[in-house]
């Protein structure tokens, strides 16, 4: 069994690798201090789902949901209209995003293969197609950035928040929104192995960042 997930792993990763960083290349990507601002809101729009509950205006809940969710929130002018509709006060706020309109939609065109670009991508699709690898070792990775496991007929991305990790279940009850966070230090003694972040676990891929950051 071993031995069949770490096959599954390099050719998954194999894959993931042969897909290549895909965006449009008349769309310039984020500069250094754009990509900075960035995930500074995408945490922050993020912990809004931990603390708050989901956003009514977040309708696709699952990992893969959270992530679109917030990148494309992230990337919005975030004028007093904006903050009344995501139920956020002016305090302690990011500095405002200087982008152009063209940076403004990166997020509603998200590279699906074959040469399809739209607003929805699954967890594996975000990977593959509009993300690149950072490495196995969780402590390359910088708020913001997203860890993928792959558990054979699942897929699934957790953000790496800088000093603990969200993620949404995929699954919502009237009493459970599926909201989760955990300590690195919870997680890499987690009882279920498969969600361990280290290089020695098959079903643990890499951590990755979003194309259109430049760090």
């Amino acid at each position: 069994m071993i031995g069949l997930l770490r096959n599954r792993h390099w050719v998954l990763t194999l894959v993931l690798l042969l897909g290549g960083p895909a965006f449009a290349v008349e769309t310039p990507p984020l500069d250094v201090q754009q990509s900075q601002v960035f995930r500074a809101w995408f945490v922050r729009i993020a912990q809004e789902q931990l603390s708050r509950g989901p956003s009514p205006r977040w309708y696709q809940q699952d990992c893969a949901g959270l992530v679109r969710f917030a990148a494309n929130e992230a990337l919005k002018v975030h004028n007093e209209k904006w903050l009344r509709s995501n139920g956020m006060s002016n305090r302690y706020l990011p500095p405002e995003l200087e982008l152009s309109d063209a940076q403004r939609r990166l997020a509603q065109q998200w590279q699906q293969g074959g040469g399809k670009v739209g607003p929805y991508v699954n967890a594996i699709k975000l990977i593959q197609f509009n993300s690149r690898l950072v490495g196995r070792d969780v402590t390359q990775a910088r708020p913001g950035d997203l860890m993928f496991f792959d558990q054979g007929d699942d897929q699934h991305l957790m953000i790496w928040m800088g000093r603990y990790i969200a993620y949404h279940t995929g699954t919502t009850t009237p009493t459970d929104n599926g909201m989760r966070s955990a300590s690195l230090q919870q997680l890499m003694n987690w009882k279920d192995t498969r969600w361990i972040p280290d290089a020695a676990n098959p079903n643990f891929i890499g951590v990755y960042r979003l194309n259109f950051l430049s760090q």
